[in-house]
């Protein structure tokens, strides 16, 4: 699909590139008539020149002439003049014939200064037809480039559309990989849901393994506070057996042995008289409740207190559990956290390495965690070395060094994981003219190397000139902004096409 896309992608911009091969070649061709028309102009006037020039050098001819024959009656006026006495007549004379012979003088000085300039105007029209005759040749030069041009981009749409051609047959292919993978991909989850129930299997046993033991510490529990119990009503009985003893010791002077004899009850014999077992259960009921009234919930208490503290227990056993389990995944959560900050951080400032000798010219630079063993909790130190300095923490250093330090960590964090746009704000308002050229270069590289797009707002030209496309902002009226667009690529194409 995607070599379908690229092809599809380069027939349109071949589309556009033979029509603006079709639009310079119609250019050349009426570039090509109007110097042939401009050449036969200069042809015309060339002629036009030529006559004048012809009748110039007639009228110079019979200028050179007059002034000759001037010349020489002035000489036969002069020697005739030598013979003969000079009357007033004869000056005047002389002085017109003077006249004349200065106005024809100028008139021929006028003759040659036009001759000159006609001369020169001649010369000023060869060289502009030589001129415009290297024009043809480089207009038909551009006509048959252009035309080559034409040729090739016709070559390469025909080269595109047979790769098209191929590309077509891509899908079908797809559709079936696509199909296998979907059939590796229901028995992958076949097997992963056999592996889910008997993850769930297992699990329910270990509940009820679990819950077993509970019952069973519970049991063992219950059989421990039964015997506790017990052994502590043996000592009640006991003790108050002891005490009982102690009574009878006390008030009768006697044994417990020794009582049946003392009541005079013998073995088999009748019992006492119902006046004494009266008296004595009055004695009895007056000494119980000497000792108070019996509990009788008592049991039921203790039956209500030992539920209760049973179903405690396995909430805390519950509780213990569950907080195993969570300080577990939280542990797990921290180990591959670490690991992976630890391979991010090693990756980055790999790449921080080397953009920031690139952008320096040398120098070198890392990354280092700080104030804690723990990735987790550690600080971020940039340790920046410029060429012919020490070693320096970011803070130290000048305001186009932190620029540019910063912006070798932003690329390195992208080269890591690129993102589609990234807008950089005047980054390279510290930075002098060598540093912006580092800088512009820097970006052409991560463009060829990242599907990035950078947008950069900047007011530095140089900056500007390196960029593929310009926005500007104008205000051609008050209060009124208008966006202006320029295609700088497109712009150069028209310019050598003019050239």
């Amino acid at each position: 699909r995607a070599r379908r896309t690229a092809a599809i992608a380069a027939a349109r911009a071949a589309g556009p590139e033979g029509t603006a091969a079709n639009d310079r070649a119609r250019k050349a061709r009426e570039a090509h008539e109007a110097a042939r028309s401009r050449a036969a102009a200069a042809e015309r006037r060339r002629a036009e020149v030529a006559a004048r020039m012809s009748a110039l050098g007639e009228a110079r001819t019979r200028v050179e002439a007059s002034v000759a024959e001037t010349e020489g009656r002035l000489s036969d006026a002069r020697a005739a003049g030598e013979t003969l006495l000079v009357t007033p007549e004869m000056d005047q004379d002389l002085s017109t014939k003077r006249g004349g012979v200065a106005d024809a003088r100028a008139d021929a000085s006028e003759a040659r200064a036009s001759a000159q300039t006609l001369a020169r105007e001649a010369e000023a029209r060869a060289r502009r037809t030589a001129a415009i005759a290297a024009d043809r040749e480089g207009w038909a030069e551009r006509r048959a480039r252009a035309a080559s041009q034409a040729d090739e981009l016709e070559m390469r749409i025909a080269a595109t559309r047979a790769e098209k051609e191929t590309l077509d047959t891509l899908p079908g292919e797809i559709i079936l990989k696509r199909r296998a993978v979907v059939v590796e991909i229901e028995g992958a989850e076949a097997k992963r849901r056999d592996a889910a129930d008997a993850l769930a299997r297992g699990e329910t046993a270990q509940s009820e393994a679990d819950r077993a033991a509970r019952e069973a510490f519970a049991a063992m529990s219950e059989a421990r506070e039964t015997r506790a119990r017990t052994e502590a009503r043996l000592d009640a009985a006991q003790t108050r057996l002891a005490d009982v003893e102690h009574a009878i010791a006390e008030t009768l002077e006697s044994t417990p042995d020794a009582l049946p004899a003392m009541a005079g009850v013998a073995p088999g014999a009748d019992l006492p008289a119902l006046a004494d077992v009266e008296r004595r259960l009055s004695s009895m009921k007056a000494e119980r409740e000497r000792l108070g009234a019996v509990n009788l919930r008592a049991d039921v208490e203790l039956d209500e207190a030992t539920a209760k503290k049973l179903s405690l227990t396995t909430e805390r056993d519950d509780l213990i559990e569950a907080i195993k389990k969570l300080r577990t995944a939280i542990q797990s959560l921290n180990r591959e956290g670490r690991e992976r900050l630890l391979a991010s951080f090693e990756t980055v400032n790999n790449h921080f390495k080397e953009l920031f000798t690139l952008l320096f010219g040398g120098g070198a630079a890392e990354l280092q965690l700080v104030e804690s063993d723990d990735p987790l909790e550690a600080g971020l130190e940039i340790i920046a070395r410029p060429p012919g300095k020490k070693p320096q923490v970011m803070t130290l250093l000048s305001g186009g060094e932190q620029a540019l330090t910063a912006t070798a960590l932003i690329f390195a964090v992208f080269l890591t994981n690129p993102a589609p746009i990234c807008v950089l704000d005047e980054v390279d308002a510290p930075l002098d003219d060598a540093n912006v050229e580092r800088f512009c270069d820097l970006l052409d590289e991560m463009t060829k190397n990242t599907d990035t797009r950078f947008v950069v707002i900047t007011h530095n030209p140089i900056t500007m000139a390196r960029m593929n496309r310009l926005f500007g902002v104008t205000m051609a009226e008050r209060g009124v902004s208008q966006l202006v667009s320029v295609d700088l690529q497109t712009a150069e194409q028209v310019i050598q096409a003019a050239e």
